[in-house]
């Protein structure tokens, strides 16, 4: 086995919504395996938290603050990236919101301007901006965050889900049309994981019970197993991987809840 199948050694990463606890242990774990790792996040205090954990530990990060409902900004990101690295190779859209909670007949025009503006919109605009490049060097790797709301029903978080869903058909997408010039896009359905915006949820014993009755391995996840799973696809690890939505989630999708 080929003990570089998992080296990022000479690759940029740009990770959004990078403060968060998936983006944090994103931007560590592709540091960690020797990337170049550029931290992005609305706000730039803790953007620049996170870059110096990674440089303490010996990996090379940069922060850069971005405000993804806004396309200017978005522009700016892109300038400002790859004027700090001359590219990116791999391409990390984890940053999203959730949005209200309640009957999609409910949802206002703003909430779902925002919702698909910044869990959607956002992607497209930076793989428009991003793609291109990677397709001229003939290689490069996109990972966008869906989740396993994106494919089953939900009464409480629909628009949330849709947005996700159709993050899962924007790899597909992609792919089809990047994939002949070596650009692999995909997308990573986490189940419930170990961060701080899922701290009510897993302190609601109640609702525990029940998801934890639903999920095969009788646990919640942690966020270094979806990082695990972002530096295998963003690594030669993955390279036959492509257009796929990837469930990690402990089994809660395939159980029958018994």
């Amino acid at each position: 086995m080929d003990s570089t199948l998992f080296d990022l050694t000479g690759k940029v990463a740009l990770v959004t919504g990078a403060g968060g606890g998936l983006g944090n242990a994103i931007s560590n774990g592709l540091a960690a395996h020797g990337a170049t790792v550029i931290v992005s996040d609305i706000d730039l205090t803790v953007c620049d938290a996170v870059a110096d954990s990674i440089r303490r530990q010996g990996g090379i990060a940069h922060a850069l603050g971005c405000d993804l409902a806004d396309p200017v900004a978005i522009n700016q990101l892109v300038t400002d990236a790859l004027a700090l690295c001359g590219r990116v190779d791999v391409l990390v859209c984890n940053a999203g919101i959730q949005g209200p909670a309640g009957s999609l007949a409910a949802v206002s025009d703003d909430d779902w301007e925002q919702v698909m503006n910044i869990n959607l919109r956002s992607a497209q605009r930076l793989t428009a901006l991003l793609i291109p490049a990677m397709a001229e060097r003939g290689d490069g790797s996109v990972i966008l965050m869906a989740s396993i709301a994106a494919l089953r029903g939900n009464k409480a978080i629909g628009l949330y889900g849709l947005s996700k869903a159709a993050l899962a058909q924007l790899a597909r997408n992609l792919t089809v049309e990047w994939g002949p010039s070596g650009v692999r896009v995909n997308a990573i359905a986490p189940g419930l994981i170990r961060t701080p915006l899922a701290t009510a949820l897993i302190d609601n014993r109640a609702f525990m019970e029940r998801r934890l009755a639903a999920t095969p391995l009788r646990r919640v996840g942690e966020p270094e197993e979806i990082a695990g799973v972002v530096i295998m696809l963003a690594s030669r690890a993955g390279g036959f991987i492509a257009g796929q939505t990837l469930v990690v989630d402990g089994g809660t999708l395939i159980s029958d809840g018994g």
